[in-house]
């Protein structure tokens, strides 16, 4: 199936689906499903809803807002309180699930209230291959996945993303801050502040795919392999290391794989990425 194919099938499909609330984050993926549903279905059957959490960076929450309004979408700020919730808090390999049940609950709630017919989010087909426990979250409360449907993978929606003039096209991945914390360790406001603070920090030395992990007292930092001379310069390591101390880090490290999406999960076993937990 060519990729016009994906996309006009994808249009359909959102056509049968009539009102939709979309969980929208402003990466690659919700903001092409956003994009394409208020062009398909008009501004007025499209309601955009972002969850406000201390997960969700301040930059990243700013610019989703700009992005929508940009679209031309209606977007709706809900906050959520799942940090509350001790299964999410504890940080195990479900965690994911815990955080889209929260959230899905609440979208759920919002469309039944505004006569919206579906809840629909931006997973993609590369993304029914991962490991995702939010994926069994949206198969429990029926939450579309029209991406996935019509089998777009990422590099379709970015490849579309470009025909549609779309400034999300080639921007990097950016899940939210607490998939920066080692399984077991307890995610808490103070560690999500770590990170924002600390991945803010190294976007100032020109730094744009990379991640900051978080293993309690140890950060370890994870850049593109042809950026890890950059960050290795005396003075660089100096003021990171500074900079991450100041944030409560007692240890800095540089990890010699450099950045790779996901890379918390090599500790998970094989049971576990099945949905053991």
């Amino acid at each position: 199936m060519t990729l016009e194919e994906k996309y006009n099938l994808l249009r359909e499909s959102l056509k049968s689906l009539g009102k939709v609330v979309v969980a929208y984050s402003g990466g690659v993926d919700s903001t092409f499903l956003l994009k394409t549903a208020v062009d398909t279905l008009g501004a007025e059957n499209v309601l955009a809803c972002i969850g406000i959490s201390s997960s969700l960076a301040k930059s990243q929450h700013t610019r989703a807002i700009e992005r929508a309004e940009t679209i031309g979408a209606k977007i709706e700020e809900v906050k959520l309180r799942e940090i509350y919730d001790s299964e999410y808090s504890a940080n195990n390999p479900d965690r994911c699930f815990h955080c889209k049940t929260h959230l899905y609950s609440v979208l759920e709630e919002i469309a039944g209230q505004n006569d919206f017919s579906v809840v629909i989010c931006g997973s993609n087909f590369d993304d029914m291959d991962d490991f995702r426990p939010g994926n069994k979250a949206a198969d429990i409360q029926n939450i579309r996945s029209p991406l996935a449907e019509v089998k777009m993978t990422k590099n379709d929606i970015r490849e579309m993303s470009r025909k549609l003039n779309l400034s999300t096209a080639d921007i990097p991945a950016s899940p939210c801050l607490a998939s920066r914390i080692a399984y077991g360790l307890e995610i808490t406001e103070q560690r999500l502040k770590q990170i924002e603070e600390a991945e803010d920090f190294l976007r100032t030395l020109g730094l744009t795919e990379f991640r900051v992990r978080h293993h309690d007292t140890i950060a370890r930092i994870e850049v593109k392999p042809e950026d890890i001379e950059k960050v290795t310069t005396k003075r660089n390591r100096r003021i990171i290391t500074d900079k991450f101390k100041s944030l409560g880090f007692k240890y800095v490290t540089l990890d010699l794989q450099g950045f790779r999406s996901g890379s918390l999960n090599e500790s998970l076993s094989e049971n576990q990425k099945k949905g053991g937990f």
